[in-house]
């Protein structure tokens, strides 16, 4: 029965891709009307074109939070290994800027292949890696099938599973436990996590904890915020960081209607794309704005009630210029995004209801007082100007979100010391072990 129901949903997975081969490159071609990095490089993406580097130490982050969340990692997997090449894959141009301009001085950066047989094994074949660690949770069974044939291990890391993505993957129960058995090294953020993993098939899944909680705010960012802030004067910072669609509106509504005119209110869309369609509806509103983009060298006016974060690469130093954060992806059943940051710089946090992507870090945040969770834009709007009108309040959550940050350190080591053992076999030319279920 197992082997029939392994059968039956391979059979489903693979009719699947078959079904969405011809709707890949209008989907790139769509994509790419409003994001021009969709129309680059699409021979990476069937493992086409030039192998860049062989014998790499192998990491692949689908997008912008996954490749940020791996960069302590890959500092203390090359301090263990200077000499080890680096190759990173992504699925987004997001993620391939991010890259860039995090690691592009020493890294390889790819696209990861659609999950197709022939594309898997073309990238395991010409690129030879020597050992693959998936930010977060990508199982994608015909990646997982050709590493285990090439004798590739493969690391689940700072792997996080909500509920609801894990009755996704109960859909088709033998693939996924089978995928998960291939995997040697399960690296879950929290007990939730690896319980559930464990229940989807993996075999020893560790808790190694948040590899969020070990990047620290560069110094050149926190610099620039507080330039930033010196220049806008005595006015009170609101922060909407990482907004998604659906968010904005209503936010920009409250403000207008509840917000003192003295307050800023900088708003940083999640992503890029966006930047336009965001505009708009700040104008829409009728609020004063000014672009981050246009503000270099010019000074903020004093009728301005929103700065549009139209800028990547800079969320620390909105960080370090505000008074108080709002996190987003929150106020929309989205999961929300990486709160984190805004405390480990000290802010305040504000969250929306909707934060399952980072269910366990967020209870601990607002368990620590160092976050609080609000209901809807109204109620955000609210708890944010309260915030503002007290300096005790915003200097005891900043303190707490400080010490929360500090208390949960310590992942990448923990990760770095699974991976150890994986990579001296490969180092060493030991056999590796191969594939398992």
């Amino acid at each position: 029965m197992p082997t029939l129901r392994l059968l039956f949903d391979w059979t489903l997975y693979r009719l699947a891709l078959l079904l969405a081969a011809p709707l890949i490159p209008l989907r790139l071609l769509w994509r790419g009307r409003r994001e021009r990095g969709y129309l680059e490089h699409w021979g990476e993406r069937l493992a086409l074109g030039p192998a860049p580097v062989a014998g790499a130490l192998w990491i692949h982050a689908v997008s912008v939070g996954e490749m940020r969340a791996a960069q302590p990692l890959i500092h203390a997997l090359r301090g263990a290994h200077p000499d080890a090449p680096v190759l990173l894959t992504c699925m987004t141009p997001t993620g391939r800027a991010t890259a860039e301009s995090l690691y592009g001085d020493f890294a390889h950066i790819v696209y990861l292949p659609y999950d197709y047989a022939g594309s898997m094994r073309r990238f395991m074949r010409r690129l030879q890696p020597r050992a693959g660690i998936l930010m977060e949770t990508e199982l994608w069974p015909n990646l997982i099938h050709a590493a285990a044939q090439a004798a590739v291990p493969l690391v689940l890391a700072n792997a996080r599973l909500s509920a609801r993505s894990a009755r996704g993957y109960a859909r088709l129960p033998a693939l996924t436990r089978a995928c998960l058995q291939r995997i040697a090294v399960v690296a879950a953020q929290t007990d939730a996590d690896a319980a559930r993993l464990q229940t989807l098939g993996a075999a020893s899944p560790q808790v190694a904890g948040n590899l969020k909680f070990d990047i620290a705010p560069p110094q050149a960012q926190l610099e620039r915020g507080a330039a930033w802030k010196a220049k806008w004067g005595q006015r009170p910072v609101l922060l909407a960081a990482s907004t998604r669609e659906g968010e904005e509106a209503p936010l920009l509504r409250a403000f207008a209607d509840t917000a003192p005119a003295a307050v800023l209110l900088v708003l940083v869309p999640r992503h890029p794309q966006r930047f336009d369609a965001v505009a708009e509806l700040i104008e829409a509103v009728g609020l004063p704005y000014q672009r981050r983009s246009a503000l270099e060298g010019a000074a903020l006016s004093a009728n301005t009630r929103v700065l549009l974060g139209d800028s990547l690469g800079e969320l620390f130093a909105y960080y370090a210029a505000c008074d108080v954060a709002f996190v987003g992806g929150s106020l929309q059943p989205l999961g929300g995004q990486n709160l984190i940051e805004a405390a480990s710089v000290g802010r305040p946090v504000l969250v929306g209801p909707h934060t399952f992507n980072f269910e366990e870090a967020t209870r601990l945040a607002i368990d620590a007082g160092a976050a609080l969770r609000v209901s809807d834009a109204g109620d955000l709007l609210a708890n944010a100007l309260k915030l503002l009108n007290d300096d005790s309040l915003r200097t005891r959550m900043g303190e707490a979100g400080l010490a929360f940050a500090a208390r949960h350190r310590g992942a990448a080591a923990r990760v770095a010391a699974l991976i150890a053992p994986l990579l001296a076999d490969a180092g060493t030319g030991r056999s590796r072990p191969g594939p398992r279920g």
